[in-house]
C-alpha cells in the first residue's frame, strides 16, 4: 500500500510484540510484526505442527444492526444489496465468507459475516463483520452509503482480534474456554472467557483448525500472555501468515483480488448462492451471471513451480510454447512442500489441473504446472 506521512497506528498488543523481539513493519497503516526471533520459516512450520498466535487487530470489526425504523429491511436482507451471498437464511451461530461488490461486479473487499449467539441460542438479528485492515474505512463507507437508512454500522474500535491457528490450537483454547469445544468450522458464538466477553469463530486464514477471538482491547494483553504461556503456542508474524494462506490457496485482497476482479474470475463462485444467481439482485449481477454461463476471459489458478526460484507477484505466466498468457498475483516458497508455489490469472483454456505452463523469473522461463488448490490440505473441523 502507498506510504503516507500519517503516523502508524498500533494495536493493543504492540508492546507485547516488541517484548517478544518482533521485527515491525508498516502494514495497512499499522506498525505490525512481520516476524519474531525464530524467523518466518520456523514460525510457518510451527503453526502447521502446533499452534501459532497472530495479532490481527488491524482488521476492521463491526456490528451491522437494524432496522432503525418501521418498514425498513432487517440487516440480513439489507446486506444482500452489497454482497452475492444468501444472508437472509444464514442460521444463528454461523458465519460465512463473502465479497463486497461494486456496481461493475468487481470485488471491493472480501470479508467474514456471521450471526454470533450464546450457547443458549440468544443474540440479536444483526451481523458481525470482519473486513481487511487496509480496506476497512472504504468498506464501511460503501456499506453505509449503499444501505443508508436501512442499517447502522457500529464499528468496534475498542476490540482487539487474535487468531490461534494450528492442530493444537483447539486444545489450547478449550483449556481456557471449554464451551468452544462444541464448535465446528464457521461457527460463531458470544461467550465468556478470560473474565471478559468474547466473540469467537472457529475459523482463520491459514487452512488449519483454530479460532479467531475478538476481545475488549483492555483485555488483549492478558489473553495474549495466557495463551502464550502454553508451550504449544508461539507468536507468528505477517510473513508466515502470508505463506500459510498461500499454501492454503486463499486469495489476498490487493494482490489476487481487487475492484477489477469478479468472484467468477477469482474462483470464488461458492460465495454466490444459487438463489442469488437466480434473483440477479446484487451489484454487477449482469456481468457475473454472464461469466458463470460463458466463462470469463481469465480465471485464478494455483501453480506449482517445478524448477528454479519461486515466482513472485508480477511474474509473467506463459503457455508451453512460451507465449505470455497471464501473471502471478501471489507467489513464494512453500515451507511445507519445499518448492515454489503461486496464484495467478490465465485464460480458462489453460486452467485445468495438470496443464503445463511456464513462469518467467528474472527473464528465464521455468517449468510450472496448474494444480488443484489448496497446495496443503485444509484441516478444518466440520460436522460429522
Amino acid at each position: 500500500m502507498a506510504q503516507t506521512d500519517q503516523p502508524l497506528k498500533t494495536t493493543p498488543l504492540h508492546a507485547a510484540h516488541l517484548a517478544a523481539g518482533a521485527r515491525m513493519v508498516p502494514f495497512a497503516g499499522y506498525d505490525m510484526p512481520v516476524q519474531y526471533t525464530e524467523g518466518v520459516l520456523k514460525e510457518h512450520l510451527w503453526t502447521r505442527e502446533h499452534a501459532g498466535l497472530f495479532d490481527v487487530s488491524h482488521m476492521g470489526q463491526a456490528r451491522l444492526r437494524g432496522p432503525i425504523s418501521e418498514g425498513k429491511k432487517g440487516p440480513l436482507a439489507a446486506f444482500e444489496e452489497v454482497v452475492p451471498g444468501d444472508f437472509i437464511n444464514l442460521k444463528p451461530g454461523r458465519q460465512k465468507y463473502s465479497v463486497l461488490l461494486n456496481r461493475d461486479g468487481g470485488i471491493v473487499d472480501d470479508l467474514m459475516a456471521g450471526r454470533p449467539v450464546t450457547s443458549q441460542g440468544t443474540g440479536d438479528d444483526g451481523l458481525f463483520l470482519v473486513v481487511n485492515g487496509a480496506c476497512k474505512d472504504n468498506d464501511f463507507k460503501v456499506i453505509a452509503d449503499e444501505l443508508a437508512g436501512q442499517v447502522v454500522i457500529d464499528r468496534l474500535e475498542t476490540r482487539a482480534l487474535l487468531a490461534l491457528q494450528g492442530p493444537e490450537a483447539a486444545a489450547v483454547f478449550q483449556h481456557y474456554v471449554p464451551e468452544a469445544a462444541s464448535m465446528v468450522f464457521m461457527d460463531i458464538r458470544l461467550m465468556t472467557g478470560f473474565g471478559v466477553d468474547l466473540i469467537v469463530s472457529r475459523s482463520g486464514y491459514t487452512g488449519e483448525d483454530g479460532y479467531e477471538i475478538s476481545v475488549p482491547a483492555e483485555a488483549a494483553d492478558d489473553v495474549w500472555v495466557k495463551l502464550m504461556s502454553d508451550s504449544r503456542v508461539k507468536p507468528i508474524g505477517l510473513g508466515a501468515r502470508d505463506s500459510l494462506r498461500l499454501e492454503a490457496g486463499l486469495p489476498l485482497y490487493g494482490h489476487d483480488l481487487d475492484e477489477t476482479v469478479s468472484p467468477v474470475e477469482a474462483d470464488l463462485t461458492f460465495a454466490i448462492n444459487k438463489n442469488r444467481r437466480e434473483q440477479r439482485d446484487f451489484p454487477g449481477a449482469a456481468r457475473i451471471v454472464k461469466e458463470l454461463a460463458e466463462r470469463p476471459a481469465r480465471v485464478r489458478v494455483a501453480l506449482k513451480v517445478l524448477e528454479g526460484a519461486p515466482a513472485r507477484e508480477g511474474a509473467e505466466i506463459a503457455d508451453a510454447s512460451g507465449q505470455v498468457i497471464g501473471k502471478v498475483t501471489s507467489g513464494g516458497f512453500s515451507p511445507s512442500l519445499k518448492q515454489g508455489i503461486a496464484l495467478g490469472f490465465v485464460p480458462p483454456a489453460h486452467a485445468a489441473p495438470g496443464t503445463p505452463l511456464k513462469v518467467i523469473v528474472r527473464g528465464k522461463p521455468q517449468a510450472a504446472e496448474v494444480v488443484k488448490a489448496p497446495f496443503v490440505p485444509h484441516r478444518y473441523v466440520r460436522k460429522p
